[in-house]
C-alpha cells in the first residue's frame, strides 16, 4: 500500500486526473487522484462554448500551459467561469498533458419586457434591473431583479407589489424574458404618533419629520411612503430639533411601524424621552495649542449664558474656531466641547477646548446615491480635498452648505479608515429632489387695469451642475407686458464667486398719452464674505423707450411734454450690494436675519446721472415654541439723488403692493395729471406680520394663517413745483389684513387680502394679491 501511494505521488507530478462541477447550488470537486504536488499542462482543450467562444473561456482560467496548478486554481477557474452567468454547468480535468474545459452554456436573452407596470415606466424599470438582452439568461440574476423591483416599488408606496416572470424559447438558445408586475394597492399611512412628549404636541412633532400622514393630496407629494431609511432619518429630525431647542438629554427610545395588512396602511409610533430643557451657563475658551491665544477666540463664540441651550449654535462655534485656528497655521489642531451640567439650576456651561490633534489626511472623498447632480457640485461644498488635513469642524460646515442647497432630500456625511492610520476617507451619501419650479403670481387692481398676471419657471440645479436659470414673462389687460431671462453660474472660474446675467424687457401703456418700453441687460458676481455675509457687484446697461400718441398734448404742460413726446434714454449704472443672511431656513424662518444695503452709481455714459442708496432688513422670531408662531418685522428706506443735470423720472423709486399690500404697484407717490406714477425720491417701508397653523388642520398640512400691517411712504420729485403733480410730500399710507399660506403640493401658495387704512385719494389701491410657486 505504501509503495502503491509513493507510485501515485509520483505519476500526480505530471498527470492529473480531476473533475470540477459547478451548478448554481455550489461547486464539488470530484478527484481521482489525490493531489500532493503541483502539475503543469501544455494544451488546453474547450468544449461546448459554442456562442461565448473559446477565447471567452480561456480568458477566465488561472490556469496557464507551462505554469504548475493545483486544485486550488481548478476551483478558482471553476467559480470565475461560473461567475460570468453564461455557463450553467462547468467541468474540469486533466488528460495527460491536455487542460479539458468543459461548459454547459445558459440559454441567452433575447428581449428583456415589463408587463402590468403602470406607476414606474419601462425606462426606469429597465435601469434597475441587470438581467439586459444579450446577456445571459441567470435564474439566480433573475431572482435579484425580481427584489429590486419590488424594491422600486417600495420606493413609491407599493409593498405589496408581485412580480412573476414568463420565457418564452425563440430559437437558436435564446428567450424573450418579460417581468410580469401586479403593482397592488399603495401602501399608506394611517397614523404617526408620539409616546413620551410633553414639550410639543404631535402635530409640532409631525411637521419636523419628513414621513407624513397620507391625506387627499399624498398622491403627489409621496410624504406618505414608508421605508426604514426614512424612519432613521425622522429620528436624527426629532434629535436635531430637540438639541437645537434647549433638550440635551432627548433621546428616541424606539420607533415602530406597524403594517395593518387588511387597510393596507402602516401605524407609525415614536416613543421618546424629552428630558430636562436647559439653557447655557458660563462659557469658556481654553487653549493647549502653544501659539494659539483663547482670549483671541472669544468673539467667535455664538453661545452665550442665559440663552436656551442650542446644539446647533455650539457646532457653528466650534467651526468658526476651528477655521480661525486652521488659517493661523494648525491645520491639526481640534476643537472639543465640553458641557459642565448644573442640575440645579438646568444650565449647561460650555468649555471649547483647543488642543493639538492627531494627524490625519483625507485620503478620498466618496460620493454615493447622487442620481441627478454631479459630483463635482457635491466636492466644491468642502473646504478640503484629496490629500488635505482632515477636520472634522470642516465636515459639519460641508453638511450644512449641502443641506442649504436644497438639492437633496437628506444628506449624510461619515467617514471610515483609509488604506494607513493616517488616512480617513469621508463618504458623502446624498438623495436628490425636484429642484425646478412653476411659479404664477396673480392680482386683482380695484382701479380698473382688472387681472395681472405673471408666470415663471425656474431650475435651481440645471443639468445637476449646481447652476440656476429662470424664465419669467408676465401681463395684465391694461397692455403690460414683461419678459425675463436670468442665470446664475454658482462656481465661477472654479471660485466661490456666483456670476451670472439678467435679461429683461418690460412694456406698459399709459391709456391716454404714450406706451414705454424697457429693454436690458444686469451682468452681476457675488462674493462671500463670511459664512453669513456676502457682497455683490452688478453691471446694468438699460434703454428706455417711450412713444406719444393721444390728445396728450392738449391736456400737458411743461415739463410732462418732454415724458411723454418720445424718444430712447440710455442708463449705465453699477451697484454694490452687501447681504447679511442668518436665516435658520429658506422655505419657512422662524429665527434670524435678513438684511440688504445697496448702493447704485449710474453716469458711465447714456443719459442717467445720480447715486442710490436702498436698504431693507426683516427679522424673524418665534413667538411661542410649542403653538409654532412665528412674527417678523421688517423695514427699508432709499434715497436717490441726481448727480447730473437732471434726475429723470425713470431713475425714480416706485413703491406699492409688493411693500405696502393693499396698494397696487406703482400705486402711490407722486403722481401725473393723468394719475401715471412719476416715482420719488425718498421712500421708507415698515411692516409687521404674525403666523401660526391654521386652527383645525393638521400641522404637517402646512396650511398657515398671517396677519400683518404695513406701511409706507414715498416723496420727493424734481417737478415737485410744476401744476398738477399730487404726492410729493412725506405722506404716510397704511394697511392691514390678513392671509393664508399653504406649503402644498403644488407648491408655496399665498393668498393676501388688505385694507388700506391710511391713504391719499389719488393712491390706487388692489385688496386682493394672490402668488404661487410650485415644484415639479
Amino acid at each position: 500500500m505504501k509503495a502503491g501511494s509513493r507510485f501515485l505521488n509520483a505519476v500526480s507530478a505530471f498527470a492529473l486526473s480531476a473533475s470540477v462541477v459547478a451548478s448554481g447550488a455550489g461547486v464539488s470537486v470530484l478527484a481521482s487522484v489525490t493531489v500532493a504536488e503541483a502539475a503543469v499542462i501544455r494544451n488546453v482543450q474547450v468544449r461546448g462554448a459554442d456562442r461565448a467562444g473559446e477565447e471567452a473561456v480561456r480568458s477566465n482560467l488561472t490556469i496557464r500551459p507551462g505554469v504548475s496548478f493545483t486544485n486550488v486554481d481548478i476551483d478558482e477557474s471553476v467559480k470565475r467561469l461560473y461567475s460570468t452567468g453564461y455557463f450553467s454547468d462547468v467541468r474540469i480535468s486533466v488528460s495527460g498533458s491536455t487542460l479539458v474545459v468543459s461548459v454547459s452554456e445558459n440559454q441567452l436573452v433575447n428581449q428583456v419586457v415589463f408587463n402590468g407596470n403602470r406607476k414606474i415606466k419601462d425606462d426606469k424599470l429597465q435601469a434597475v434591473v441587470q438581467t439586459q438582452p444579450l446577456g445571459p439568461y441567470s435564474q439566480e440574476l433573475i431572482d435579484a431583479d425580481i427584489q429590486r423591483i419590488s424594491e422600486a416599488y417600495a420606493a413609491i408606496g407599493r409593498s405589496d407589489i408581485e412580480v412573476t416572470t414568463q420565457v418564452v424559447p425563440v430559437g437558436e438558445g435564446r428567450v424573450n424574458l418579460a417581468f410580469v408586475i401586479n403593482e397592488g394597492d399603495r401602501t399608506k399611512i394611517a397614523d404617526i404618533n408620539f409616546v413620551g412628549n410633553q414639550a410639543y404636541g404631535d402635530g409640532r412633532l409631525q411637521s419636523v419629520i419628513l414621513t407624513k400622514e397620507s391625506g387627499p393630496l399624498s398622491f403627489l407629494t409621496r410624504k406618505d411612503v414608508y421605508s426604514q431609511d426614512k424612519l432613521r432619518a425622522d429620528e436624527d429630525a426629532l434629535r436635531q430639533f430637540y438639541y437645537n431647542h434647549g433638550y440635551p438629554d432627548f433621546r428616541v427610545i424606539s420607533s415602530e411601524a406597524v403594517l395593518d395588512e387588511g387597510s393596507n396602511k402602516y401605524n407609525i409610533t415614536f416613543t421618546v424621552e424629552e428630558g430636562q430643557r436647559y439653557a447655557f451657563g458660563d462659557v469658556v475658551v481654553e487653549s493647549t495649542v502653544e501659539g494659539v491665544d483663547s482670549e483671541d477666540l472669544r468673539g467667535l463664540v455664538r453661545t452665550k449664558a442665559g440663552a436656551t441651550y442650542d446644539a446647533a449654535e455650539v457646532q457653528k462655534s466650534m467651526e468658526a474656531i476651528s477655521q480661525r485656528v486652521a488659517s493661523a497655521g494648525y491645520p491639526f489642531a481640534r476643537v472639543t466641547p465640553r458641557g459642565n451640567r448644573n442640575f440645579e439650576n438646568q444650565t449647561v456651561g460650555v468649555s471649547y477646548l483647543v488642543d493639538q490633534g492627531e494627524r490625519a489626511y483625507v485620503e478620498r472623498i466618496e460620493v454615493r446615491g447622487n442620481t441627478r447632480t454631479r459630483d463635482f457640485v457635491i466636492r466644491r461644498e468642502f473646504d478640503f480635498s484629496e490629500g488635505d488635513a482632515f477636520n472634522q469642524q470642516m465636515v459639519s460646515r460641508a453638511k450644512r452648505r449641502l443641506e442649504a442647497l436644497g438639492y437633496f432630500t437628506t444628506v449624510n456625511i461619515s467617514t471610515s479608515q483609509g488604506s494607513a492610520a493616517d488616512r480617513v476617507v469621508v463618504i458623502v451619501d446624498v438623495e436628490d429632489q425636484p429642484t425646478g419650479s412653476f411659479g404664477i403670481g396673480a392680482g386683482y387692481s380695484a382701479g380698473g387695469d382688472g387681472l395681472i398676471l405673471e408666470a415663471s419657471i425656474e431650475e435651481k440645479n440645471f443639468l445637476g451642475r449646481g447652476q440656476f436659470i429662470r424664465v419669467a414673462v408676465g401681463g395684465g389687460l391694461d397692455d403690460a407686458r414683461s419678459y425675463s431671462l436670468s442665470f446664475t453660474e454658482p462656481y465661477f472660474l472654479g471660485y466661490r464667486l456666483a456670476a451670472g446675467f439678467d435679461i429683461f424687457k418690460n412694456q406698459t401703456s399709459s391709456e391716454d398719452y404714450y406706451d414705454y418700453d424697457e429693454q436690458g441687460v444686469t451682468l452681476r458676481v457675488t462674493a462671500p464674505i463670511t459664512e453669513d455675509l456676502a457682497t455683490t457687484f452688478r453691471y446694468t446697461y438699460k434703454e428706455f423707450n417711450y412713444d406719444g400718441e393721444g390728445d396728450w398734448e392738449t391736456n400737458l404742460s411743461e415739463p410732462f411734454l418732454d415724458l411723454v413726446r418720445g424718444g430712447t434714454f440710455v442708463q449705465s449704472s453699477i451697484s454694490q450690494t452687501l447681504t447679511y443672511n442668518t436665516l435658520d431656513s429658506t422655505t419657512l424662518a422662524r429665527e434670524g436675519l435678513y438684511a440688504t444695503l445697496t448702493h447704485e452709481y449710474a453716469g458711465l455714459g447714456g443719459d442717467s446721472e445720480f447715486y442710490k442708496i436702498s436698504g431693507r432688513a426683516r427679522y424673524f422670531h418665534l413667538l411661542s415654541d410649542e403653538a409654532d408662531i412665528i412674527g417678523s418685522l421688517a423695514a427699508g428706506a432709499g434715497h436717490v439723488i441726481g448727480t447730473g443735470d437732471n434726475l429723470n423720472v425713470f431713475d425714480q423709486f416706485t413703491l406699492g403692493g409688493r411693500q405696502i399690500r393693499g396698494f397696487e404697484n406703482n400705486g402711490i407717490g407722486p403722481r401725473m395729471p393723468n394719475g401715471d406714477a412719476l416715482g420719488g425720491t425718498t421712500y421708507f417701508t415698515a411692516s409687521a406680520e404674525v403666523t401660526m397653523p391654521m386652527p383645525a388642520f393638521p400641522e404637517d398640512f402646512g396650511l398657515r394663517a398671517a396677519l400683518f400691517a404695513d406701511a409706507g411712504t414715498l416723496y420727493g420729485n424734481d417737478v415737485a413745483n410744476s401744476a398738477g403733480v399730487e404726492g410729493t410730500s412725506m405722506s404716510w399710507r397704511a394697511s392691514v389684513g390678513a392671509g393664508i399660506q399653504w406649503a402644498s403640493p403644488f407648491g408655496s401658495i399665498r393668498f393676501d387680502y388688505a385694507v388700506p387704512v391710511v391713504k391719499e385719494d389719488f393712491d390706487e389701491t388692489q385688496e386682493f394679491r394672490f402668488s404661487m410657486a410650485n415644484q415639479f
